[in-house]
């Protein structure tokens, strides 16, 4: 695939900094609209929206070149050309919850209530996000065959875009779009029972993708390690193990207590 979408007075702009531009924005708006429903402040929402996203781009960046510094130590400036490819969706994950922590406690805001607002956005991000790494011919996964990718009944352009050097390759992220844009779905409807509780989505989110790249990243060539294991598995089991706690210490309440849908702890307004 040609990474380049088009080339303007010399400059070329590249498929993935548009696909990241359109998954911020889309996030961006899906999250107002949300913040809207409990009368919260846009400016607390838009100053949020914003650190998050600069320090997870940032977290994500560090995260793969602390995994990959191999291929930077002789060219360190490479290790800036993010349009290039190589973000680590859980070093974004990490490093923008720490920034939502403190965000959210320097405003006196319920940080696990943020959390659960913004996660269908992050989600919906990733879904589209991936398609960056289908035109940068990247995060692919292992060699298969033509008549096997057709008998997915994978679109015709992906296969043709999974043809690298004349080898056909698992489009492992449409696998991961597609598991995410499901995930995307399943938070909306979660989010619509009156009686969900704060860190109910949180819960689910952390072990909806956690399932899903767990057994996607088995088919990835390209996973950081750690020794002999694969980091993303070994993040998805702690995250899946962290959702599930979430989801148990919610169960234990009553059936009143804790809701997601009531806006008595927010306390950033118009």
């Amino acid at each position: 695939m040609n990474p380049i979408m088009f080339t303007i007075f010399g400059l070329s702009i590249r498929w993935y900094s548009v696909l990241l531009l359109v998954a911020m924005a889309l996030g961006i708006f899906l999250l107002k609209q949300e913040a809207k429903k409990f009368g919260m402040n846009w400016d607390f929402i838009f100053n949020l929206a914003f650190w998050t996203l600069i320090f997870g781009i940032l977290g994500a960046r560090i995260y793969y070149v602390a995994f990959n510094f191999g291929l930077y130590k002789n060219d360190l400036l490479s290790i800036f050309k993010i349009w290039e490819g190589g973000l680590a969706i859980h070093g974004g994950l990490i490093a923008g919850t720490i920034t939502l922590f403190f965000y959210c406690k320097k405003n006196n805001a319920n940080t696990l209530k943020i959390i659960d607002m913004a996660l269908p956005s992050v989600i919906i991000a990733q879904a589209i996000g991936r398609w960056g790494n289908f035109f940068n011919s990247e995060a692919h996964g292992i060699a298969t065959s033509l008549a096997k990718l057709e008998s997915l009944h994978i679109p015709n352009f992906v296969i043709k875009g999974m043809n690298i050097n004349g080898v056909y390759y698992h489009p492992t992220f449409l696998y991961e779009s597609i598991w995410c844009f499901i995930g995307f779905i399943v938070l909306l409807i979660l989010r619509r029972n009156k009686y969900l509780k704060v860190g109910s989505i949180t819960g689910v989110y952390l072990m909806w993708y956690s399932i899903g790249r767990f057994f996607i990243e088995h088919l990835r060539t390209d996973s950081l390690m750690l020794g002999g294991f694969r980091v993303a598995q070994i993040i998805s089991i702690i995250l899946f193990a962290v959702g599930l706690t979430l989801i148990i210490r919610n169960k234990k309440q009553t059936k009143f207590e804790n809701l997601y849908n009531s806006d008595k702890d927010n306390k950033i307004r118009f």
